[in-house]
Parts: C-alpha cells; structure tokens; sequence
C-alpha cells in the first residue's frame, strides 16, 4: 500500500474490543422442542483491518435453542462493540457464530451476513453449526 494511502486510514480496533463479556444468557422453558429463534438487524458494522472503510450488513442470527436464550439488550451491546474492529467480513461472521455457541450452546445456529455493496461488490456469508 503507497503512503499516500495510510495517510488516509482511520484508526481501528482489533479483536480484543469485541465485547464477549457482556452477552448473557437467560434460561429457555421449552427445550424439548426445534423452536426456530431468529434475530434481525439492519445495523451491523465493522470496518476493513487494511483500509479503516466501514462495512456495514444485515445480519441474521437463526438457531434452535437448547437450554438457553440470549439476551437481547446484551446481543444487542456485543454487535455494537464490532462497529471500529478491523475485521475481514468472513472472519466477523465466523467470530459472532463461535461466541454465541459458546454461549448458549444451541442445537444448530447459522449466522448470515449479508454484507452492502462496496466497490461494487457485495458480499454473503453464511456460516454455521449443528450439535
């Protein structure tokens, strides 16, 4: 990369900003049952780890639940804490599937991110996991 670039970089995070302290876990009434959970954002944003530019996504979280749930406001505060993190769009998708089966431990989990046209080329990745 010439000088002329790095003069134009924004500052970014690396992965020890991701916030995997503050998801929580609640309890789950209905483990007996394939109960599809699925949540939704238009928000989802991190930031190339070359270049600083942001990425921005919708991203699908869609699983059935074991034991336990998570909770929303805590999801909600660990997608934000991606917003600065240089990462690489794969790697992000793969990172938040591999926290949240830590966490909750489901039955199957498939994390989508369907990333917005930037260069014109978008981008979706899929990534998931089955007990």
């Amino acid at each position: 990369m010439s000088d002329k670039y790095q003069q134009r970089r924004f500052d970014i995070y690396g992965y020890e900003k991701i916030d995997t302290e503050v998801l929580e876990a609640i309890p789950y009434e209905y483990p007996e049952k394939n109960t599809v959970v699925e949540y939704i954002t238009d928000e989802f944003s991190s930031v190339c780890p070359w270049t600083g530019l942001p990425d921005t996504a919708k991203l699908i979280i869609r699983y059935i639940p074991h034991q336990k749930l998570v909770e929303l406001k805590s999801l909600k505060y660990y997608l934000t804490s991606y917003r600065n993190v240089g990462i690489l769009q794969e790697h992000a998708v793969n990172r938040i599937l591999d926290d949240l089966v830590k966490l909750l431990e489901p039955k199957f989990m498939e994390v989508i991110g369907e990333f917005h046209e930037r260069g014109g080329i978008s981008t979706k990745v899929v990534a998931r996991y089955e007990k």
